[in-house]
């Protein structure tokens, strides 16, 4: 009969271990920050137009990893590729960017030029835009396009 009761004792506190470890856990969770996408794609924006172009790469792919092809993110990346010459990669990101653009509606408060050649957007902070992203984007397609095939500067070489 005791030892019954140790193994009754036993279970009973290592449930109540149990049980106090996930309370915790739980807690631990809710105390996270939750990612926000919408403040991101700001402070993304304005990293870009500081030039600091390794910091916007971070943070966009975060928000990609939070919502995958999220146009204006794909949009924004592609100027980062842009300021690296990487024409290729930039169209890449622009033709994704362009297969969810449709109806995704932006307010366009800035613009930002990277190297005279793809845009990037700043989004408004709160509410809907009036402005639909998709020809903003094929915009950007056109000039990266246009100078792929451009032939290289005189006295200068390749672009």
């Amino acid at each position: 009969m005791k030892r019954t009761w140790v193994k009754v004792i036993a279970i009973v506190v290592a449930l109540a271990l149990c049980g106090a470890g996930a309370a915790f856990a739980q807690k631990a969770k809710k105390a996270e920050k939750e990612f926000d996408v919408g403040k991101a794609l700001l402070d993304s924006y304005d990293l870009i137009e500081k030039a600091q172009y390794k910091k916007a790469d971070a943070l966009i792919d975060k928000i990609l990893v939070k919502d995958p092809g999220n146009p204006l993110a794909l949009n924004n990346k592609a100027s980062i590729m842009v300021s690296e010459k990487k024409f290729d990669k930039a169209d890449t990101y622009l033709n994704q960017a362009l297969t969810k653009a449709k109806g995704y509606m932006v307010q366009v408060n800035r613009v930002c030029s990277v190297g005279n050649i793809c845009l990037a957007f700043k989004p408004v902070s709160s509410g809907t835009g009036n402005q639909d992203l998709e020809p903003l984007i094929k915009m950007n397609i056109e000039m990266v396009k246009g100078y792929m095939t451009a032939g290289p500067v005189p006295g200068k070489g390749l672009r």
